[in-house]
């Protein structure tokens, strides 16, 4: 799917954009056929409201939407972006009332309400086309567009056409896009190289548990990306009610973001030195499949009781931070849709992150609002450390009582950063419950724009 603007043409619309408020002093200024047009129209200038404005013939030459209020906008990822449905068959190019602040994020919003999943049926929405507003860097929008196209595309995928083999050769494609570098160690392959726990989570599956390795760029600070690529979440043997199983499909989403991410830093061309690792498992059920009470040996030699088959992210994830770790590159970041306790603290639409350090928080948090793209600070607080401790071994995977999942969670997987100062953790939920302009329901990509954004401040670029 290519989400880009239009060119600009002379059949393009003068789009106005008013918040409410000031309709009636733009009305001031207008002929009187148009003044009663619009007033006929109910427009108030309410996100959403849109009026195509005819000429003498009855051919439309202009276009108004509404902006909202500043309390209304901040109810919205993309308030203009609520407009686009209405004027499907027409190109349009803002004339005045964008704030030049806004337009960046205003125009990813409309290239992103034309998203659709039609890998089965064709879903594409009919929108109206917009021209890059002046002033924006409308190459670094679409890549912006083109990233969370993949992102979503990814996670959409039922799990029958995205297992572990299908997100290689996702991984394979954008690599060979971009001139990257793609190693793969698979099956057996994961015992010999020293990755016992992706190995365990991943081999009742029919598709061999793998990590995929992508590298890409020769100069600058090197940055890490780890993403959980669990393409789909029985539980194991700790199996999952029905309900729960549902939308595990989306159970890769760490992975399918942190691809979306790489493909824009290398559509964009920053100078920086990238890698992704992606441990690409299913979660199954079989005769070979891990169990409660094992306890498994990490490539970190850091030894895990399982007391729940279903925290099984964190498994294949510890393994593949290790091996990050090993080189000690400027910044590492992980991501992944791994605890319900998430959601309960901050809500589907939220990102919530760890960060070792402070200048991490602080550069994500300045980010985020401009890039749309919400994030959160939660705590390592040091005291639950013994809560992952269960005595038998070094790390229990599932804590019991279920008190601070998201915290316990990440606490677990900072233990095998050791040597690499500057680390965060994204704990993501990947979905879009319900449609929300510029936000199709299903697979989302969360925290990517604010990790972004953020860069220049995060690796001195």
């Amino acid at each position: 799917m290519t989400l880009r603007f239009a060119s600009a043409t002379d059949g393009a619309l003068d789009l106005h954009v008013l918040e409410q408020g000031q309709v009636a002093q733009w009305l001031e200024g207008q002929e009187p056929r148009v003044a009663a047009w619009v007033e006929a129209s109910g427009f108030e200038g309410a996100i959403g409201e849109a009026v195509l404005i005819p000429g003498p013939d009855g051919a439309p030459v202009a276009a108004l939407a509404g902006y909202g209020t500043p309390a209304s906008r901040a109810r919205s990822h993309f308030a203009l972006a609520a407009a686009a449905p209405r004027f499907k068959g027409h190109v349009l190019r803002v004339a005045d009332g964008l704030p030049a602040d806004d337009a960046e994020r205003e125009a990813l919003g409309w290239l992103l309400s034309g998203y659709g999943f039609s890998r089965y049926r064709d879903q594409t929405p009919k929108i109206g086309e917009l021209v890059a507003p002046d002033g924006i860097d409308a190459g670094r929008v679409e890549a912006l567009a083109a990233a969370e196209a993949l992102t979503r595309d990814l996670i959409n995928t039922p799990a029958a056409d995205m297992g572990p083999e299908a997100l290689e050769a996702a991984v394979r494609d954008l690599a060979r896009d971009h001139d990257a570098h793609v190693d793969v160690i698979a099956g057996q392959g994961l015992l010999e190289h020293n990755f016992p726990m992706i190995h365990a989570v991943g081999r009742a599956a029919k598709d061999d548990p793998r990590l995929i390795d992508m590298l890409w760029g020769s100069e600058g600070p090197r940055l890490t990306l780890v993403g959980k690529g669990v393409c789909f979440d029985t539980g194991g043997l700790n199996l999952k009610p029905g309900a729960s199983m549902g939308l595990m499909k989306k159970d890769m989403g760490g992975a399918a973001t942190v691809l979306g991410l790489a493909k824009a830093i290398m559509e964009l061309d920053l100078k920086l030195q990238l890698r992704v690792l992606v441990p690409a498992v299913e979660n199954s059920v079989a005769g070979d499949s891990f169990r409660p009470q094992d306890i498994l040996t990490s490539r970190k030699g850091l030894t895990v009781e399982i007391n729940n088959t279903d925290a099984e992210g964190r498994l294949v994830l510890a393994d593949a931070l290790a091996l990050a770790d090993e080189t000690t590159p400027d910044l590492i970041l992980s991501m992944a849709t791994l605890t319900g306790a998430a959601r309960v603290a901050v809500g589907p639409d939220i990102a919530p992150f760890f960060a070792t350090d402070d200048r991490i928080a602080q550069a994500l948090e300045a980010a985020a609002p401009g890039a749309a793209d919400p994030v959160w600070r939660l705590p390592y607080h040091a005291p639950y450390e013994t809560m992952i401790e269960p005595g038998i071994a070094d790390l229990d995977n599932a804590p019991k009582g279920g008190f601070a999942g998201a915290i316990t969670a990440a606490l677990f997987l900072r233990r095998f950063v050791t040597d690499t100062p500057r680390y965060a953790h994204f704990d993501i939920y990947g979905w879009q419950p319900q449609a929300a302009p510029g936000r199709s329901k299903g697979g989302v990509g969360q925290g990517a724009r604010a990790i972004l954004a953020a860069l220049p401040e995060l690796l001195d670029l």
